[in-house]
């Protein structure tokens, strides 16, 4: 015990426990003030400079894009072992199920309706052809490219370079130099870590309701605050006990999710009576998507019309950006003994393809019964009606409705637990001076991580935030990952580009 207290880097984990838990206190405290000083700061990351998200997304497409296309770099074998460390379908659908998967279940059935009432959405031409084009733009690959441009760095630093620090500060040791190993490594850090905290807080407190109402729907108890904390809990120790079990645990959790995953698909596509227009909608919002691609990622809305991109685009991008810090280390983790170009495109291609599937097939099923079928989900939340009871009323038009949502229940319960697997272990990483690409790490510090995670999410559950308030924890704390984002692939650069020419002054 006394050696592994030698390898904890103390200050690394207490200074963002610390943090953590004066936010807990200012929302628990003092709600109304909390949510005042957020928004005022969202206005100003968000609308203010809010063009620094969209060039950021643009710029890592590009890079991957470069990356993978250029033989120099996409040759480059991550690790020197001879096959990839995990099959192709157990690697997918960990990147699937370990990132953002628990989010997209919820966005999922809800975020075209969100759309729907937009006057931009309108003004472009209508709900029908433009909400669910929304959804895949903002889950698209703009979105994916900040995962996959880190995960690319991360790899490198990790399997090639074998460097002993999986952290953010490392990733900026080719710039900083030694640097890291100090003051500015700390700060670094403890920046990154307070961001994925912010990202888990957000994440959990949108969806945990959502499941609350729906256990209490199935088995007929009340909804209360309390109640939806017991369930956060519930989803902790399950998430604390799998993780407990390292790699191993999380592709074992990671394939039975997928297969819960496709097993509510099938139930909407097949048993809800909607397979054509789901199939049909997917189809076009593709190609709507594919036609206007370049100029919805530059949309700004200057003269703030309708504020749609501050509100939404500016929003996801930086919601993606928060949860950089710990997402892209695990994709590099178990991508091992692949390539640079196997990496970039096989991240693009198994993230979309579950993204895209989840939300062509809940969202259009959502999307028929507004358009076909009279269900006002657009106007019942107009009129102040909660995102959660909007989805109760989707549910209610699928045959058995008590079923699909236990089956919600669960499948949800399960993304969320590989989702913050995957976290935890990442962010255990980080409180080690030192952890090889091989060690795990152990048991105690990533039990002290489950907890961890789970403490703001409460705070804000308390403090009854609304939709605004929490898209504004997520864009503050996604500005300086921004920055660290490109530290951390000016440094890939400079470190590659130097191994190459030591490679080459070999031969």
């Amino acid at each position: 015990m006394a050696a592994e207290n030698k390898k904890i880097d103390w200050s690394t984990m207490l200074i963002p426990f610390a943090l953590v838990v004066a936010m807990m206190a200012v929302f628990m405290v003092s709600p109304e003030e909390s949510k005042k000083v957020v928004d005022t700061l969202r206005t100003f990351f968000g609308d203010t400079i809010g063009i620094y998200y969209p060039i950021l997304a643009i710029a890592c497409v590009l890079i991957c894009i470069y990356l993978a296309v250029t033989p120099k770099y996409g040759n480059i074998k991550l690790g020197n072992i001879d096959k990839p460390a995990y099959s192709n379908f157990k690697w997918g659908t960990m990147i699937f199920t370990s990132t953002m998967a628990a989010d997209i279940m919820f966005y999922s059935l809800i975020e075209w309706a969100l759309y729907g009432g937009e006057q931009h959405v309108q003004d472009l031409g209508g709900t029908q052809m433009w909400a669910p084009t929304f959804t895949l733009f903002h889950w698209g690959p703009l979105a994916w490219g900040f995962y996959v441009v880190l995960a690319v760095c991360f790899a490198f630093m990790i399997h090639v370079r074998r460097r002993q620090r999986q952290r953010f500060s490392e990733a900026c040791r080719p710039i900083l130099g030694n640097k890291v190993d100090g003051f500015w490594g700390k700060v670094i850090d403890v920046i990154a870590i307070f961001a994925v905290v912010c990202a888990t807080g957000t994440t959990f407190s949108l969806a945990t309701p959502l499941l609350t109402q729906a256990m209490g729907s199935v088995f007929g108890f009340g909804v209360s605050t309390a109640i939806t904390i017991v369930v956060l809990l519930l989803i902790c120790a399950i998430y604390t006990v799998t993780v407990l079990f390292g790699l191993k645990g999380i592709s074992h959790l990671a394939e039975i999710c997928s297969y819960l995953f496709f097993g509510i698909l099938f139930y909407f596509l097949f048993l809800g009576g909607e397979t054509g227009y789901i199939i049909e909608t997917g189809l076009q919002s593709l190609g709507n998507l594919v036609q206007n691609f370049i100029g919805m990622s530059t949309y700004m809305d200057p003269l703030r019309e309708t504020g749609f991109a501050q509100a939404w685009t500016v929003y996801y991008w930086a919601y993606w950006l928060v949860w950089c810090v710990a997402t892209p280390f695990f994709i590099a983790i178990i991508s091992k003994g692949r390539t640079i170009r196997n990496t970039i495109w096989g991240s693009f291609a198994w993230g979309l393809a579950g993204t895209y599937m989840s939300f062509i097939i809940l969202g259009n099923y959502g999307l028929a019964q507004q358009m076909k079928h009279g269900v006002d989900v657009i106007g019942f939340m107009g009129n102040g009606g909660s995102m959660y009871d909007a989805i109760f009323m989707i549910f209610d038009t699928l045959p058995l409705p008590a079923f699909a949502l236990i089956l919600l229940v669960i499948t949800m319960i399960a993304f969320y637990s590989t989702t913050l697997d995957g976290i935890t272990y990442v962010t255990s990483s980080y409180s080690y001076k030192q952890i090889g690409p091989d060690e795990e790490p152990s048991k105690g510090i990533r039990a002290f991580w489950s907890i961890m995670l789970i403490l703001l999410p409460i705070a804000l559950l308390f403090s009854e935030n609304t939709l605004y308030s929490l898209q504004g924890v997520t864009i503050i704390a996604a500005f300086p990952v921004g920055i660290l984002l490109i530290m951390i692939v000016y440094s890939f650069f400079k470190d590659c580009n130097n191994w190459l020419k030591s490679i080459a002054n070999k031969n």
